[in-house]
C-alpha cells in the first residue's frame, strides 16, 4: 500500500471518529458512570502503556534496568518529592544501573 494512502485513510478515519465523538448527545455525556470512566480511563492506558513499555520486551517479561527506575520513581512518589525530582531520580538511578550492568 503507498504511504500516502495510508497517511489518508488514518486521516480521514480521525475526522471520522472527531465527528462520531460530536454527534453524541449531552444527555449520554452527563450520566455518573460516563464521567467517572471518562476521569479514569486516561488514567488506566497511561499505567498500561507505563507497564508494558518497562517489564516487556515483545513477548517476554524483562526486569531490566527500566524497572528499577521505574520503582525509583515509585519510592520518590511516595515520599511525595516534586515531579521534576521524581523523572530525575528515575533517570540517574536508570543510567546508573545500565552503566554498573554494561
Amino acid at each position: 500500500m503507498n504511504v500516502w494512502i495510508a497517511i489518508a485513510v488514518t486521516a480521514v478515519s480521525c475526522y471520522a471518529v472527531k465527528l462520531a465523538g460530536l454527534l453524541v448527545p449531552v444527555g449520554a455525556l452527563e450520566r455518573p458512570l460516563v464521567k467517572r470512566m471518562a476521569a479514569l480511563l486516561p488514567v488506566a492506558l497511561l499505567a498500561a502503556l507505563t507497564a508494558q513499555q518497562a517489564f516487556a520486551d515483545g513477548r517476554t517479561l524483562v526486569l531490566d534496568a527500566k524497572a528499577v527506575g521505574l520503582a525509583a520513581a515509585a519510592v520518590a512518589l511516595l515520599l511525595r518529592v516534586p515531579f521534576l525530582v521524581v523523572i530525575a531520580a528515575a533517570v540517574v538511578v536508570t543510567a546508573g544501573v545500565r552503566a554498573l550492568t554494561g
